[in-house]
């Protein structure tokens, strides 16, 4: 290549470096009468936050990976419940929805069972002082906790003891909170809310015009933060259904009107915005399978293509297909999670070393692997190069790790 060819792609990738970089910080493009909420570039944006009453989600952009975004889902404590003579039936609802909150995790199964037994301890009386009208208090203590004797009557006294007396309230255990990976659709929303606009700014408002849409006495909110600032906003409890999608300034007041496609996403934030993939690779990523079960452990030249499955040929016996070992995989690698356990999280009782593990190569360089482990309540666990951490994958998966066995045995 002539000097003269070299210096002019050496000014071309340079101008297209130069166009690169103004197209980055040129702003986005805008809807016509969108107003700007919140003026901030894409990458002061460090976390944001979007509370319920009884939840809350966070999006934070992973500091040593950008396009890396992690959700944090979690549960808020019970609010104290108390009421006249009578079990109170907003608190009956309010601790059921406390226990399935506990569920929120990834769309997985309650994390937290709920204790019907418990229904029993909820005061009759209401707040500390109204013990002695709570023991008249009418309430089926057979179908609450379960006692079929008193349940024979229809006025069983159900006058909670002293100390639930006292306290006034149900409290249903609040799980951790579980961070997961987020998905391409978390990315695009964490950049889409700085800056945050709005389609109108409706100014500020009076009281009456506040509860009118909803903004009065909500307890839905929105925090972010911007260069280490928070900012927050108040947004409108939904009448009914979906939408309602006004939000108001804390620091001003000021009321705006958004976009309906801005808040489905984090009010399904467990199914919408987690990633639930095993690998970033297809069948075509990898060209070489070693599958170890205890000591023993025996490679496969790997091929296929999407969406079919990946032909298992043993090194030692080139040329020979393994359907055996072809149809194992194929299973293997269909199963979908069914719960996903949060970064840091471990199930108890997990055996340290798995049941069996199988790892991918390509160019005899790792490109993945995913480890097998069976719980002591029969619960079947994977983990692998790219989840968080160890994901809950069903039962009924003891014949996978039975023919693991049989794979790597040593030919006879």
């Amino acid at each position: 290549m002539k000097a003269r060819d070299v210096a002019v792609q050496g000014v071309l990738a340079g101008v297209a470096l130069v166009a690169a970089f103004f197209v980055w910080q040129r702003e986005p493009s805008r809807a016509p009468g969108e107003v700007t909420v919140e003026d901030a570039q894409a990458r002061s944006l460090d976390r944001l936050r979007y509370d319920e009453e009884t939840r809350f989600v966070e999006l934070s952009r992973d500091p040593r990976d950008p396009e890396t975004i992690w959700v944090r889902l979690g549960n808020k404590p019970a609010k104290p419940v108390t009421g006249p003579a009578g079990v109170n039936a907003g608190a009956l609802a309010t601790a059921s929805g406390a226990a399935e909150g506990a569920a929120l995790d990834a769309g997985a199964p309650g994390r937290a069972p709920f204790d019907a037994g418990s229904l029993a301890q909820v005061s009759a009386g209401g707040p500390a002082g109204a013990s002695d009208a709570g023991a008249h208090a009418h309430a089926n203590a057979g179908t609450l906790a379960g006692d079929t004797e008193t349940g024979d009557h229809a006025h069983a006294n159900a006058g909670p003891p002293a100390s639930a007396a006292a306290a006034g309230a149900f409290s249903a255990p609040v799980p951790p909170p579980r961070e997961l990976r987020g998905n391409d659709v978390a990315l695009k929303l964490f950049s889409r809310l700085a800056p945050l606009r709005a389609q109108r700014d409706l100014g500020v408002m009076d009281a009456t015009k506040l509860g009118e849409i909803g903004l009065a006495s909500t307890e839905r909110g929105l925090t972010l933060t911007l260069d280490g600032t928070p900012k927050s906003f108040r947004l409108a409890a939904p009448v009914s259904g979906w939408g309602a999608p006004y939000l108001q300034r804390v620091s001003d007041g000021r009321v705006f009107l958004l976009g309906p496609s801005l808040l489905p996403d984090l009010e399904a934030a467990s199914s919408r915005l987690v990633d639930r993939r095993m690998h970033t690779f297809d069948v075509d990523g990898f060209d070489r399978v070693i599958i170890s079960a205890g000591s023993t452990s025996r490679a496969f030249l790997a091929s296929g293509k999407p969406p079919g499955a990946v032909q298992l040929t043993p090194v030692s016996a080139p040329g020979t297909p393994d359907e055996f070992a072809r149809n194992w995989h194929d299973r293997l690698w269909r199963l979908t999670p069914v719960e996903l356990l949060g970064r840091g999280e471990s199930p108890p009782g997990l055996p340290s070393a798995p049941a069996f593990r199988v790892e991918y190569q390509r160019g005899d360089k790792p490109v993945g692997e995913l480890a097998m482990a069976k719980a002591p309540d029969g619960s079947w666990y994977a983990r692998t190069e790219f989840t968080p951490g160890w994901t809950r994958m069903g039962g009924g998966l003891e014949p996978l790790a039975e023919e693991a066995l049989k794979l790597t045995a040593p030919p006879r």
